[in-house]
């Protein structure tokens, strides 16, 4: 009978333990609140499993200002034997352009030869949409300027279907839309996904600020500098990108990615009230989904 007494005081003993720990894993759980953010869309994952971490309106079609430049340097990226190096001569039309849309700028200087590659940096930096135009202009087929831009977004919006991105539609080449130029959350997140897969997207994305040797017109040569507008860069423990992307139909926007240890993060935030706001939310969604 002792021998059963004891046996019992184990079973018994050893059932608390199970049911404290029971009651330990939701008590844990109840720590990974969703986060509460500004924005009107929002949404993150597992940049290796693809899994959802959180969803706000991950599917609502909005503007998305300047984050449609992650698909312009997509594009770029995925043409056939892409030579980086090759020279594109800054047209007057560029500048013209910015000065009509009152445009965010690379500060492009008519007759100034670039590389592709200094033009992708001028595009992602500080978000020119007169580097935008000179990718668009030079990797657009057609023999009119509008002819290769109009060919140029057809690729664009080719890409997006080979993606399998059913909300999504552009239709200018660097955000500023014509009425049909919208994405999604969870598409724009798609697209970065898929232009992270370049390393040459992944070093500019990443770059905090650059200064880089353009020549002139007259065959002498300048140095632009542009700084980054992802101000994750340098705040946010592990961040490696992505784009801002702000206007008045589509608020502040921003596409984001970090990496801790083995685990990339990647998500987007549209139609955040602030550009602080924008900031808070992404660092919210990122802080949630490596918790998980």
């Amino acid at each position: 009978m002792k021998a059963v007494r004891r046996g019992s005081a184990v079973a018994l003993t050893t059932g608390a333990v199970l049911a404290a720990g029971a009651f330990a894993v939701p008590a844990q759980a109840a720590t990974l609140t969703p986060p509460a953010i500004t924005a009107k869309g929002g949404y993150v994952m597992n940049n290796a499993t693809k899994t959802t971490l959180f969803g706000k309106a991950a599917d609502t079609r909005r503007s998305t200002g300047s984050t449609t430049k992650i698909m312009t340097a997509r594009v770029v990226l995925g043409q056939k034997n892409l030579n980086l190096d090759a020279t594109v001569v800054v047209q007057k039309a560029y500048s013209d352009y910015i000065v009509a849309k009152n445009a965010s700028s690379a500060r492009l200087i008519v007759g100034d030869r670039l590389t592709v590659r200094q033009l992708l940096y001028g595009l992602m930096l500080p978000s020119g949409c007169d580097a935008a135009y000179a990718l668009a202009d030079k990797f657009g087929t057609g023999t009119t300027r509008s002819a290769r831009v109009a060919s140029f977004i057809g690729k664009m919006n080719t890409a997006a279907w080979q993606l399998g991105l059913k909300n999504t539609h552009f239709d200018s080449f660097d955000g500023i839309g014509n009425g049909a130029n919208y994405s999604t959350p969870r598409d724009l997140t798609k697209i970065a996904t898929s232009a992270m897969q370049f390393s040459t997207f992944r070093s500019v994305v990443k770059t905090r600020s650059i200064s880089t040797k353009v020549t002139t017109k007259s065959g002498g040569y300048r140095y632009m500098s542009w700084t980054n507008t992802n101000k994750l860069l340098g705040t946010y423990s592990g961040a490696i990108g992505v784009k801002t992307g702000s206007g008045p139909a589509a608020g502040y926007c921003l596409v984001f990615a970090a990496t801790r240890g083995t685990k990339t993060v990647i998500g987007t935030v549209l139609s955040s009230s602030s550009e602080a706001n924008r900031l808070a939310d992404a660092k919210k969604l990122m802080d949630y989904a490596f918790a998980k």
